[in-house]
């Protein structure tokens, strides 16, 4: 992997779940609950695999709100499990994205990035969810573009369009951080965006809850508080 040079760089941007915000621990918790009640078993991956096919393809269609593609994608998920949850299930799972956690070192790297750089995120969630983690982060995005914001989704290159004019850089001085190849780095890369890898998954086989991808990023960390200590010395 190609090493990264941030003179000249100005802003990063970033996706927010699965890079900030822990978004497999929250779906899988989300999905425990519902899974036990209707006496369900099956393996934590497998559920996020079939949780990312339908996510995706809800998400590639006619714009919907987050809460909308999260009860869709529950829907899915219990269609092909063979069960149907109930209103108040779907409400719940629905609403989620407000206590999923953030990574352990989200906080103190985006703490020790904003010194040095503007940030921004792009995040194919809806305002208010978005805001509930944002205050789990801790941290004061200098631009939020949210799915919501744009009416589609990452990997829509519509979303990137709004940041360029949100941000009002060139996008030699951008960076765009992100785990998902699918939703982030191939769209990003296709527009010219130099990117990061915050390979979360890095010690485990598949890709969970995103759904798979190639693409090459300039380059690679396992975590986002190795990314701050190369990019971002004290």
């Amino acid at each position: 992997m190609p090493t990264l040079d941030f003179v000249g760089v100005d802003a990063l941007t970033f996706d927010c779940y699965g890079t900030l915000i822990d978004w497999e621990a929250g779906l899988s918790t989300a999905f425990a609950s519902i899974l036990t009640a209707h006496r369900v078993e099956a393996e934590r991956d497998d559920v996020l695999e079939r949780y990312a096919r339908h996510e995706a393809a809800v998400e590639a269609g006619p714009y919907r709100t987050y809460r909308e593609v999260l009860a869709a994608g529950l829907r899915g998920v219990a269609d092909e499990l063979d069960f149907e949850p109930s209103a108040d299930e779907v409400a719940t799972f629905s609403g989620s994205v407000a206590d999923w956690p953030p990574f352990a070192d989200s906080a103190a790297a985006l703490d020790r990035l904003h010194r040095r750089f503007r940030l921004g995120v792009i995040t194919n969630c809806d305002d208010d969810l978005f805001d509930a983690s944002a205050r789990r982060l801790g941290t004061a995005f200098d631009w939020v573009i949210t799915a919501q914001q744009a009416g589609s989704y990452k990997p829509n290159e519509a979303n990137f369009h709004l940041a360029f004019e949100r941000l009002g850089l060139s996008r030699e001085r951008i960076v765009h951080v992100a785990q998902s190849l699918y939703h982030d780095h191939v769209p990003a890369k296709r527009l010219g965006l130099r990117t990061v890898w915050i390979n979360r998954r890095h010690d485990r086989p598949g890709s969970g809850a995103t759904p798979p991808a190639t693409a090459t990023p300039d380059a690679a960390f396992p975590e986002m508080e190795s990314f701050a200590a190369a990019v971002a010395p004290d």
